[in-house]
């Protein structure tokens, strides 16, 4: 079953078993998804700081997950003589935005459809824009024939592209390790929908009350299923529920830290107690829990 480059970033994004991105960088793999798109479909015409931005701030990306996850640096398998070098990067995205913008405008003609040049200077800003805001960014050229429009009539480019405009370039360098990423600002436009909406990338929700969402204790699922803790505590281990962040968070206040669950859990435990039977599921707790503490390591005690 072939699983699609969207799915692969939700999933490295929002499943706690293996997340491993940031929103932000969720937004620059997008990008790069869309570019690849749009180039293997259309005309793109990428500026030398377009390009500039686009593979630094990659090649950092890049660089910070294989540390990251793996523990290995990039320079391993790179030497660092390939790192994108310009002698006269950009030094804002409202300088690229800006730059670009004129140069459209002196490419668009009043009261004519826009034309392919435009649409290649134009496909790229569009497709950084809209990743950015988490949109879709498969876009007709009547679509963007609406940006060329705004662009023509003069409207300030932070008003054309919203999402480009709420974000920043950070950058540093420690010898020949220069990082460059883009950031949001404080603030960053986002509209909350449900999944499934036309038009709509899902990024990433966040719930302001966690505790209203998980707002059972193992004690409370008990109470509500007919269960013991510990056999509530058995199903659990049985399931892998507190793998699955729908079902199960652990939730820090102060300094003590609350084993929570969603009232999601409750219908998963149900079924499963039915369909396989709690004794069956009891002997393998007790099972699993012997083979946890024999491979735990004994301590010394050392006077």
């Amino acid at each position: 079953m072939t699983i699609g480059f969207d799915n692969c970033i939700r999933v490295s994004l929002n499943n706690g078993r293996v997340k491993y991105l940031t929103e932000e960088q969720a937004s620059t793999l997008r990008a790069i998804n869309a570019l690849r798109d749009f180039a293997q479909h259309h005309l793109l015409d990428i500026s030398e700081h377009q390009l500039y931005i686009h593979v630094q701030s990659r090649v950092t990306l890049f660089r910070k997950l294989l540390m990251g996850v793996f523990g290995q640096e990039l320079g391993s398998y790179l030497p660092t003589r390939v790192l994108p070098i310009s002698t006269s990067p950009p030094t804002t995205i409202e300088a690229l935005f800006i730059a670009e913008i004129e140069e459209i405008k002196r490419l668009l003609h009043p009261r004519q459809p826009i034309g392919i040049d435009a649409l290649a200077k134009l496909r790229p800003l569009v497709v950084l824009d809209r990743t950015l805001r988490g949109q879709e960014f498969q876009l007709s050229n009547h679509q963007l024939q609406r940006y060329a429009d705004d662009i023509e009539k003069g409207k300030d480019w932070q008003e054309i592209f919203v999402g480009a405009a709420v974000v920043e370039l950070s950058s540093s360098s420690e010898g020949p390790n220069l990082s460059l990423t883009i950031s949001k600002k404080d603030g960053v436009p986002f509209q909350y929908v449900p999944e499934g909406t036309p038009g709509a990338t899902l990024v990433a929700t966040r719930r302001v009350n966690e505790l209203d969402f998980y707002n059972l204790g193992a004690k409370q699922v008990g109470e509500n299923l007919g269960l013991s803790t510990n056999k509530v505590v058995a199903v659990v281990e049985y399931l892998g529920i507190r793998s699955n962040p729908d079902y199960y968070k652990e939730i820090r206040i102060g300094r003590s830290l609350h084993k929570r669950y969603s009232q999601k859990v409750l219908p998963v435990i149900h079924n499963s107690v039915n369909d396989e039977g709690m004794n069956k599921i009891w002997d393998w707790y007790k099972q699993h829990s012997q083979k946890k503490k024999a491979k735990s390591p004994s301590r010394k005690i050392v006077s």
